[in-house]
């Protein structure tokens, strides 16, 4: 009769073992993908936070463009609001002191069929006249958000940066990018 007992105590001990094991393991991968998730944006990192971020994504001393999240894909859901940090150096040789730059985002590529995925630029679709000295880099937010009802879809955006040299405008550079839009 003891060893019954004993048994069934033993069950009950191996059962609540194993639910808590459980529950410290989900928690864990909550607090994973909390932590994976935090960093795939610009939007919530600060002006200073975000000027590391791009200079770090600069890497080679060749780059004269940079993006942050470094992968170049963001996912957004409907009704929410994301950044991408775009950052810019002057490179141009032959220089001295600063010069103008521009840019401006563009659609690459879309399944999206006939919508208009360029209204899904908040803030920073473009902007002109931006100084940078000789070897700095010039960093900025463009901000997204994907209307209820948009199609869940995949969009590869192309930032154009250009130059001016001698008051005569040029193709600097250009990053290619990636937005997939998400139900809410």
């Amino acid at each position: 009769m003891k060893s019954k007992r004993a048994a069934m105590e033993m069950s009950v001990g191996t059962i609540v073992t194993i639910v808590l094991l459980m529950s410290a393991l989900v928690l864990g991968l909550i607090l994973t993908k909390t932590i994976f998730n935090t960093s795939k944006s610009a939007m919530d990192l600060t002006e200073q936070q975000l000027t590391n971020e791009i200079g770090k994504a600069f890497g080679s001393d060749e780059a004269k463009l940079a993006i942050y999240p470094k992968s170049g894909r963001l996912t957004i859901k409907q009704e929410q609001e994301e950044a991408i940090g775009l950052g810019i150096r002057n490179l141009l040789t032959g220089t001295s002191g600063a010069q103008k730059f521009s840019y401006e985002v563009k659609v690459a590529q879309s399944t999206c069929g006939n919508e208009n995925v360029l209204s899904w630029i908040k803030i920073g679709s473009k902007e002109e006249d931006i100084s940078i000295s000789v070897g700095d880099y010039y960093d900025t937010k463009i901000y997204f958000e994907i209307p209820t009802g948009a199609p869940l879809c995949t969009v590869k955006y192309r930032i154009e940066v250009r130059a001016n040299r001698n008051n005569q405008w040029y193709a600097y550079d250009n990053i290619p990018f990636v937005i997939t839009s998400k139900a809410r």
